[in-house]
């Protein structure tokens, strides 16, 4: 996806974190971009672009708002991002947030991604955010049920969505941000965990979705470029 042309960019989960911060770059670069969310933040609003809120995709109203607020928009890059990370220790087994993590996590990004394909055409691309988390040689401290499972269950479906997709000319990228200094991993709102800012993660992910082509689709790689084990 070549920055010299605008493009149009559909971001989930874009009211904060890596999301807005990949917003406010697309933004910044001339891209339009529509940003989804479940509810806006002043600092989404400030942002100039197209705002689609009450956008909660694990529901099908949700979807339904997303498939009304972009009908006629053909969509270059459709980037699923939102997600939820809860904690469930083998002493601490949740079945309820276990669920909630597949439904926005796994089952969300995929229906979204199916209910858009006729945005969608020949170069179109489709990001998926995930997580090493969800790579199974990688687990090396076990816990996190819910994530750990949600994420690897993204990650093979995104490998089928890139290859029922080959077809039609749709590449779809597979990426793990980076361990991100979000609200999502620090729940105190204080952002001292992680090794990486939103920005970074930011710029290194749209870097990849720029140079994605068919050759990588369905490749799962870390935001650094690494390719990343299953």
């Amino acid at each position: 996806m070549s920055t010299n042309t605008a493009k149009t960019i559909v971001i989930t989960g874009a009211n904060r974190g890596i999301g807005y911060a990949m917003a406010k770059i697309f933004q910044q670069r001339g891209d339009s971009v529509y940003a989804l969310c479940r509810q806006s933040s002043a600092q989404l609003d400030a942002l100039g672009v197209n705002v689609v809120a009450q956008v909660d995709i694990a529901t099908q109203a949700g979807i339904d708002t997303a498939v009304s607020a972009l009908s006629g928009i053909s969509i270059d890059l459709l980037i699923n991002n939102a997600g939820i990370l809860r904690d469930e220790q083998l002493s601490d087994l949740n079945q309820q947030t276990i669920i909630e993590q597949f439904n926005v996590n796994a089952l969300a990004p995929l229906c979204l991604s199916h209910a858009l394909l006729g945005n969608l055409s020949a170069d179109s691309k489709i990001g998926l955010i995930t997580s090493r988390m969800g790579s199974i040689t990688d687990n090396t401290s076990g816990g996190r049920y819910g994530y750990r499972m949600s994420k690897a269950a993204l990650n093979i479906a995104a490998v089928s969505l890139a290859r029922d997709l080959s077809a039609e000319n749709i590449a779809v990228g597979i990426y793990h941000p980076g361990y991100v200094q979000t609200e999502m991993v620090n729940s105190d709102g204080v952002l001292n965990n992680g090794d990486i800012s939103a920005d970074v993660a930011a710029e290194r992910l749209i870097t990849l979705m720029d140079n994605l082509t068919m050759a990588d689709s369905g490749v799962f790689k870390h935001s650094n470029g690494e390719t990343l084990p299953w």
